[in-house]
């Protein structure tokens, strides 16, 4: 290191305090958008962000370079138009939800109907995509489940496909989050789907649960995207961060999906430890592969 005299430090310490307000006021100008590649679109989970404003999540998110946020109430679809967005997951369509899905048969007027009545008001919006559920396996066997799904999502393939709507039934977990959850493997899903022959009835992957109850998720991306239309992340353990705390290398994950030529969202489904916002915009740069 050169020596350095104390009449040099002094003109180092002056021309270093003359430049942070500078430095400062960088700081705190508009941040640059994220996503530059655009192999993935990607997109994130309205409940993870509850705490902070829809319209304000919006702007951030337009701002980061998203096209959309998923899992938003149809009420608030308006809302992200405002900001360019739409919704890349519609959800709470139809009565039921995660424990009383498909699989059971008296549950399938209510769900048939909730997503057919949905479907021209999400192609209005320009919503893609509507979520559905396996539901719980209450003692059922996956072979009647599995009969009892296709018998159901039967019902509302047409009307997807007439109006260029998909069906995602979502892959979970019962280990951790949904006990007792049928729809926890992606053989099961995959099987469902497979026999319905539609376009317009496919998975719902989420990363996170599946790499609780399979692990491998690289391979099985590979092997089974045809039946995959959405995507959802999620750090394993603890369903936090994309980072160096979790157990998957995401940028590879993120490259594998980009690689199978899929056209559909990846949506960021984790909840933040730090500042959300923040950790949304590390997770878009990650993924953006």
């Amino acid at each position: 290191m050169p020596d350095i005299s104390r009449r040099d430090w002094i003109a180092m310490a002056g021309a270093l305090a003359a430049f942070a307000p500078a430095l400062s006021a960088a700081e705190q100008a508009p941040q640059p958008r994220v996503v530059s590649k655009g192999r993935l679109k990607q997109s994130a989970c309205r409940w993870c962000y509850r705490d902070i404003p829809l319209p304000a999540l919006a702007k951030a998110a337009a701002e980061m370079g998203l096209t959309a946020l998923d899992l938003v109430d149809e009420g608030d679809w308006p809302i992200l138009a405002e900001h360019g967005l739409v919704c890349s997951m519609g959800w709470k369509t139809s009565p039921g939800g995660i424990p009383d899905g498909l699989n059971d048969p008296r549950n399938h007027d209510a769900i048939v109907k909730g997503l057919i009545d949905a479907m021209p008001r999400a192609q209005k919006a320009g919503v893609p995509n509507l979520i559905a559920f396996f539901g719980n396996r209450k003692g059922m066997s996956d072979a009647d489940a599995i009969k009892n799904c296709v018998t159901g999502l039967q019902r509302v393939k047409k009307a997807a496909e007439d109006g260029g709507i998909t069906v995602c039934v979502e892959l979970l977990n019962s280990k951790v989050d949904h006990k007792d959850y049928q729809g926890d493997r992606t053989a099961f899903g995959v099987e469902v789907v497979r026999q319905l022959e539609s376009p317009r009835v496919r998975l719902l992957y989420d990363i996170y649960h599946m790499q609780i109850m399979e692990g491998d998720v690289i391979r099985t991306i590979r092997d089974n995207h045809q039946w995959i239309a959405h995507y959802h992340t999620g750090g394993v353990p603890g369903r936090h961060e994309l980072d160096d705390t979790q157990e998957l290398n995401w940028r590879t994950v993120a490259r594998t999906i980009a690689d199978t030529g899929f056209k559909g969202y990846v949506a960021h489904e984790f909840v933040p430890t730090r500042d959300p916002l923040t950790s949304l915009r590390e997770a878009i740069a990650l993924c953006d592969v």
